[in-house]
C-alpha cells in the first residue's frame, strides 16, 4: 500500500514538486545509486578519477570537466531524486563577472538536461568587498558566500598551509522522470580564471558521494 503524504519530510517533498492541488502517495522507492567511493567503484563512470583528501576516498578534481554515470534497467518510477555532495576547492569567484575570474558555474543534470545551475563563492564578505553565490538558488540569485554549505573553512586542496578555501555543500533536486532503460546523471562546472598559470590549482570541485532515488507515486 502506498503512504499518505502527511510528514513534514513528504510534504517538503511535494512542495519541492510543486503539486498542491492533489494528494498523492509514494508507491515505492528504491534507492538505485549510492556511492560514496569508499570501495573505489566506478562502475558505469565517464571521467571518474579518485584521489584521497583528509582520509578519504573522493572523485576528482575537476576544473572545466564533466563527470558522469548511467544507469540502467531502472524500476517504474515517475520522479528522480538526485543527491550529490561536492567540494568546492578555493577560490571560486561566484557571480562576479569581470571576463578574468568568473562567474565560476557549476551544473547537474539528466540526459542532456541541466536541472541546476548555479555558482559558488569562497571569497571573504566584508563591508569594501564580497562575491556573492546564487547557491542555494539558480544563477542569478545574490547569496553570501557559502550560503547553504554543510561544512565551511575546509583546508584548501592546492593553496596549502593554513588556507582553509574549502567548502562542502548538498545539492538535491526532484525531477520527473519515467524513463526506464537508462539514465544519464552528470556534474560539469565553467570555471573562469585566465590569468592563472595552474587553473585547476586555482579552482576546482570534488564529489564526495553519489545518490539516486526512484520514486513512484500515484494521484489520489
Amino acid at each position: 500500500m502506498g503512504k499518505l503524504l502527511t510528514s513534514p519530510r513528504l510534504f517538503a517533498f511535494f512542495l519541492l514538486l510543486g503539486t498542491v492541488s492533489c494528494v498523492e502517495s509514494v508507491e515505492n522507492q528504491i534507492q538505485i545509486y549510492d556511492n560514496n567511493f569508499s570501495k573505489l567503484d566506478l562502475a558505469n563512470f565517464e571521467n571518474g578519477r579518485l584521489f584521497i583528501w583528509r582520509n578519504d576516498t573522493i572523485a576528482g578534481h575537476y576544473n572545466n570537466e564533466e563527470v558522469a554515470v548511467t544507469l540502467y534497467d531502472l524500476p517504474a518510477h515517475n520522479y528522480l531524486k538526485l543527491t550529490a555532495e561536492i567540494l568546492v576547492h578555493d577560490s571560486w569567484d561566484g557571480n562576479w563577472d569581470d571576463g578574468i575570474s568568473g562567474p565560476d558555474y557549476w551544473f547537474m543534470g539528466i540526459d542532456s538536461m541541466d536541472v541546476v545551475r548555479t555558482t559558488f563563492s569562497n571569497s571573504p564578505c566584508v563591508a569594501t568587498y564580497c562575491l556573492y553565490q546564487s547557491f542555494p538558488n539558480e544563477f542569478f540569485r545574490q547569496n553570501r558566500p557559502k550560503t547553504g554549505a554543510i561544512e565551511t573553512n575546509l583546508p584548501s586542496l592546492c593553496l596549502g598551509g593554513s588556507i582553509t578555501t574549502t567548502s562542502r555543500y548538498r545539492v538535491e533536486k526532484l525531477i520527473e522522470h519515467s524513463k526506464v532503460d537508462s539514465v544519464r546523471f552528470f556534474m560539469r562546472d565553467e570555471l573562469k580564471q585566465t590569468n592563472s598559470p595552474s587553473p585547476i590549482c586555482d579552482e576546482s570541485w570534488s564529489i564526495a558521494k553519489i545518490s539516486i532515488l526512484a520514486i513512484q507515486t500515484n494521484s489520489r
